[in-house]
């Protein structure tokens, strides 16, 4: 597509990993491994807070604990170093620990929550 919703962006990041393991993902442990969103306006900040809860509601349903997530305003950002850029790119077969839960998240599809 041309362009992409934020409510899309939002509904891939919370499908596409497990917000509930507080600073980790997988084996990987550490802040670096925290999960995270960070918005630039109040609209954004607005829908993040709405889609956490909304997600937090199926994830408890499902059996998972409380969402970690943080929402914050936008840090400044730092490139990783260079062996971690385009890892399982360079590692085909190298182990990544990012997985999602198998729960769905309506948030910009049009499905009531």
């Amino acid at each position: 597509p041309a362009s992409v919703s934020y409510e899309d962006l939002l509904r891939v990041f919370w499908e596409g990993h497990d917000p509930t393991q507080g600073m980790r993902q997988g084996n990987d442990v550490g802040t670096q491994y925290r999960s995270g969103i960070y918005w630039t306006t109040d609209a954004q900040r607005a829908a993040a807070e709405s889609s956490k809860e909304i997600y937090a509601q199926r994830l408890a349903a499902a059996g998972y604990g409380d969402v970690t997530t943080e929402i914050l305003p936008d840090p400044p950002f730092y490139f990783a170093e260079d062996y971690h850029q385009q890892y399982l790119a360079k590692n085909p077969h190298g182990y990544c620990g990012v997985g999602g839960t198998g729960v769905t998240c309506p948030v910009g599809t049009g499905v009531a929550a």
